[in-house]
């Protein structure tokens, strides 16, 4: 990646000695980046980052020590407590820190429990969003989470709670009936249990299911399933995480909005795949 990206000319905030910046890295296309994030990383003594942060967007801080720090389900990790405190750490020895973090950092990042350490601990603190995969991921692959036709109400789930377990603490049953499309976030460990509780609270078989993996870079790929077929179809595609999950009707747009296969000369399957038999209104 070019080192010839300048940020415009504007008073961007400045990342000061002995701070902690917390960013959200996107989905994984370094292109998904905000403009702070950029500036962060433009001004960085040190660069915290997860796993799921892309070497091209490191990249764009050389002048920066990086340290890894990611934290993958089923593989040896850093403990969060540790990776807190190394936070602390580095601020008090006056190093300008930038943790950076996949997605936002306060959706299932973790980025809210290592504010709170930060700030605990007296270190000052800015929070710099970022791009989310349940949104930026679903619509690379051409699934909006919201549509008129389909839904006014979108839930955003982890397929696992502190313990590591799906249902602990998880009320399935509500969300199944109070959500008309589920958005689910490392849910591919408990997918029979998941699949299994959203069809005991009355959704049905032929639900449409959308599943992304390694969302948003060359690596992405999409399954279109049912929830009476998903598990078969995971095994078969031999997919892994880590991996986005969208449960309902938005789901069937891919059909119409695979805008990807289009810049391939694709055509789209399905140009009314809500079966609307009406043209779109405007606005």
């Amino acid at each position: 990646m070019t080192d010839s990206l300048a940020l415009p000319t504007s008073d961007w905030p400045v990342l000061e000695q002995g701070w902690v910046w917390l960013c959200g890295a996107g989905p994984g296309d370094p292109g998904l980046l905000t403009l702070h994030a950029l500036n962060a990383l433009r001004q960085a003594d040190v660069i915290v980052y997860d796993a799921l942060v892309q070497t091209d967007i490191l990249d764009w801080a050389p002048q920066a020590e990086h340290i890894y720090a990611g934290k993958r389900g089923g593989k040896p990790s850093a403990k969060q407590r540790d990776i807190s405190l190394r936070l602390v750490e580095l601020a008090r020895a006056g190093k300008r820190v930038l943790r950076l973090k996949g997605g936002d950092p306060f959706v299932f990042g973790r980025g809210g429990e290592e504010a709170q350490a930060l700030v605990q601990h007296g270190i000052p603190i800015r929070i710099i969003p970022g791009i989310t995969a349940g949104i930026g991921g679903l619509a690379y692959a051409g699934i909006p989470v919201t549509h008129r036709d389909v839904n006014q109400s979108v839930t955003f789930v982890t397929g696992h709670d502190q313990t590591g377990d799906a249902t602990s603490s998880l009320d399935w049953k509500a969300i199944a009936q109070g959500s008309q499309v589920i958005v689910i976030y490392m849910g591919m460990k408990h997918i029979g249990r998941i699949v299994s509780e959203l069809l005991a609270a009355g959704r049905p078989l032929s639900e449409p299911v959308g599943l992304v993996t390694t969302a948003t870079t060359a690596d992405q790929q999409v399954l279109e399933s049912t929830l009476g077929t998903l598990e078969v179809d995971i095994a078969a595609a031999g997919l892994e995480p880590p991996a986005v999950i969208c449960v309902g009707r938005s789901v069937l747009m891919r059909q119409a909005l695979d805008w990807q296969s289009m810049a391939q000369g694709i055509a789209p399957r399905n140009l009314d795949p809500l079966d609307r038999g009406r043209p779109a209104e405007a606005g």
